[in-house]
């Protein structure tokens, strides 16, 4: 039976660099997205099309629990969850409301919990599943004026740390992958001038590439599962 992913955030940036990337390694897809529902739809139909698997595709906001269970209700058996779906929030503390804060939140860090309670149970069944949880070198270090995303990222790796010794002894793999600057939508809120200067200080001299992202994400999706518990960094070098 061939495997199957689900993938939130899916509908660009990483999300579907990663699609692309488990559609060329033979996983049939389940792909989900807040409100991007046509671009998403065709990105599922053209790795049908390329890769001859099978992809279907939901809306679904991550951050509501209620929703999250109708969508995995439908999904079914899933092999590969990737946590993907993230906002972020750029200003002072002292200006966020309550609201944003939550928003953050329940977007980046409850969604997790959302889906792998859900995910997880049919997984032990099987004795078998990866979870690969995506976070940012500001869940490691934090970073000003992104306290709310680096509160919610720094969640994310302690989530997946105890997720993994929960399960190591299910055969199920917990990792994260702490992505530095990668070249996605989320950066539009930088000015040319400021992301020459963020190029400056990272050894690799640019920004990663979703291509890039994608392809860790399909190769912690094919690890041995004695690999859990991690939160592999990858920044071009610069934390």
């Amino acid at each position: 039976m061939r495997k199957r992913a689900l993938i939130t955030g899916a509908s660009r940036g990483i999300g579907a660099a990663a699609a692309r990337a488990l559609a060329r390694a033979g996983y049939d897809l389940f792909l989900v997205c807040k409100s991007s529902g046509k671009v998403m739809e065709g990105l599922g139909r053209e790795l049908a099309e390329q890769y001859g698997i099978f992809c279907e595709t939901a809306l679904c906001d991550v951050s509501d629990a209620g929703q999250v269970e109708t969508m995995m209700k439908q999904a079914g058996e899933i092999h590969v969850l990737v946590n993907n779906a993230g906002i972020s929030h750029t200003g002072l503390l002292t200006d966020m409301s309550p609201a944003q804060w939550h928003q953050v939140l329940d977007t980046n860090l409850s969604s997790l919990f959302y889906t792998c309670r859900l995910a997880v149970p049919r997984m032990v069944r099987r004795k078998e599943g990866r979870i690969i949880n995506v976070s940012s070198i500001w869940g490691n270090v934090g970073a000003s004026m992104e306290v709310a995303y680096s509160a919610s990222k720094g969640g994310v790796n302690s989530f997946t740390r105890a997720l993994a010794r929960e399960l190591a002894p299910s055969g199920i793999s917990v990792n994260g992958i702490a992505f530095g600057v990668i070249d996605t939508d989320m950066n539009a809120c930088f000015s040319q001038e400021e992301l020459a200067a963020l190029m400056e200080e990272i050894p690799a001299g640019r920004m990663g590439s979703v291509q890039e992202a994608g392809e860790l994400i399909r190769m912690l999706a094919q690890a041995p599962a004695y690999l859990t518990g991690q939160i592999i960094t990858m920044d071009g070098g610069w934390t």
